[in-house]
């Protein structure tokens, strides 16, 4: 079930704790700023990272040789620990946890604490500001390093004063690129994931993985660069830098006054949880760390788990379902349908209800079936994301019921464009056609009932419409 998406809550309808980067969806470009393929172009592209105030560029001055580039701003352990004896005196550290033990402001205050701490740091020199939780432990809390982060940026951005320091993230939460990618995009320079290059080491000394920490690395970092490539890219952006402070996500679940304060600019349509909600779940994921007996939760956010985390398609829903479509079973069905109503909410839509706006309507004034089916559209998806089979298939159904089915991408058999001997069609009604063009005929275009012309690739923005070589079969490849 794992390719068929993700059945878990958005974090904001979650009752586990997740991360603050899960309330951060990544926005991408459609017509105006095309996107990169970051696989085919990544010679355009660039994660190189300076330190340094060029100052101004049109003066000859030691200020434009004092300067350090890195190849990424992901920074390992060893690198770090190099990095801060090369800033030496320049640099000032900021201590990015809180006691939970004050009260319910306890997070707001420290924000207020790290950003006074940072602001004078920056007037009384110095030239690189550390935000960590390394000191997290007993009795202190770490903040969400992304809230920190966003926090020292946008006040020292309105006191006029980031340009002249760099902002360095040493943080335990962060794991994965889109972590990475929303750190950068709210202002950090470089990010070093202690925490996750410990864990590998600790896996390493157990015997759970193969191979020398310094592969482990090597891979870990590779596969977090090609992420933050690919996160560009979506948005047509091809170095770093003009990611950085961009914040170009929207916010799913934030509160609009939170991220006015400390995320100024980003879009957050539907409001949610702030600050001291995020107090609450901080404390709450501390405490099961810190305070438990030592055996961690199960989060079950992959895999449905009995104490884990909601799934919309767990076990005995799906069986339910199964057995009515294998039984043919109204009442199962029924069944099924009121099991997944009570489920607690696991999307946005799940929250909206129907509003009646009057008394009903005659059954007799009601559309018949027939003719309500005319608008139901199966979405497009290519011959070779789909089967032959389950192309044909889709189209034939679509036909018979009096629907229209979506050709996609890639062209159509011209053996479709013919009734079968039973009566059945397996052309489909739309065609597309793609900026690629691939599979496009005059024939292909006569055939359809509506064009579609694909401005924009919504499911993998910038390369979509790649066909691994392994797919390619001789039919795919005879009709594009």
């Amino acid at each position: 079930l794992a390719s068929m998406g993700d059945d878990t809550p958005s974090a904001v309808l979650s009752k586990k704790y997740r991360p603050l980067s899960y309330y951060f969806r990544q926005n991408f470009s459609q017509v105006t700023n095309p996107p990169i393929d970051s696989l085919r172009e990544y010679r355009v592209m660039s994660l190189k990272t300076r330190f340094g105030n060029l100052k101004n560029v049109l003066d000859e001055s030691s200020a434009q040789t004092e300067i350090l580039v890195l190849d990424s701003p992901f920074v390992g352990n060893a690198q770090w620990d190099v990095l801060m004896e090369n800033f030496n005196a320049d640099m000032v550290s900021i201590d990015c946890t809180f006691d939970p033990s004050v009260g319910e402001n306890a997070l707001r205050d420290a924000l207020e604490r790290i950003r006074s701490e940072a602001e004078d740091a920056v007037r009384s020199g110095a030239g690189h500001l550390v935000l960590t939780d390394i000191a997290s432990g007993d009795g202190k809390t770490a903040m969400p390093m992304i809230l920190a982060t966003s926090a020292v940026h946008s006040h020292l951005t309105r006191r006029g004063l980031r340009t002249f320091c760099s902002l360095n993230v040493r943080s335990a939460e962060c794991i994965d690129p889109h972590y990475f990618a929303v750190l950068i995009g709210c202002g950090a320079t470089v990010v070093n994931a202690y925490l996750a290059e410990d864990t590998l080491a600790d896996r390493i000394d157990r015997g759970l993985l193969n191979g020398p920490l310094t592969e482990a690395m090597s891979r870990y970092r590779e596969a977090i660069d090609q992420g933050l490539l690919k996160i560009m890219a979506k948005m047509g952006i091809s170095v770093i830098s003009s990611y950085r402070g961009g914040l170009n996500f929207e916010a799913v679940g934030l509160s609009r006054a939170m991220c006015a304060e400390y995320f100024p600019g980003l879009i957050s349509r539907i409001s949610g949880i702030g600050v001291s909600g995020i107090q609450k779940k901080s404390v709450e994921i501390h405490n099961a760390g810190w305070l438990a007996d030592g055996i961690l939760p199960i989060g079950g956010f992959y895999k449905s788990r009995k104490t884990g985390e909601t799934h919309a398609w767990e076990a005995q829903t799906m069986h339910m379902m199964q057995a009515a479509c294998n039984r043919a079973s109204y009442d199962l069905w029924k069944q099924y349908s009121q099991r997944m109503q009570a489920n607690p909410p696991i999307h946005l839509r799940d929250l909206l209800a129907i509003k009646p706006i009057g008394a009903p309507v005659p059954l007799e004034e009601v559309e018949s079936i027939t003719s309500i089916r005319k608008r139901f559209v199966t979405p497009g998806m290519s011959l070779g994301a789909l089967s032959p089979e389950a192309h044909k298939t889709l189209n034939v159904a679509m036909n018979r019921i009096g629907a229209k089915s979506d050709s996609g991408e890639g062209g159509e058999d011209p053996a479709h464009f013919h009734p079968e001997p039973n009566g059945d069609n397996p052309s489909a009604k739309i065609k597309q056609v793609a900026s690629g063009r691939f599979g496009v005929t005059a024939e292909y275009l006569n055939q359809c009932e509506e064009l579609e012309i694909k401005v924009a690739q919504g499911a993998k923005p910038g390369e979509g419409g790649q066909l691994p070589g392994m797919k390619v079969t001789d039919l795919i490849a005879r009709l594009r």
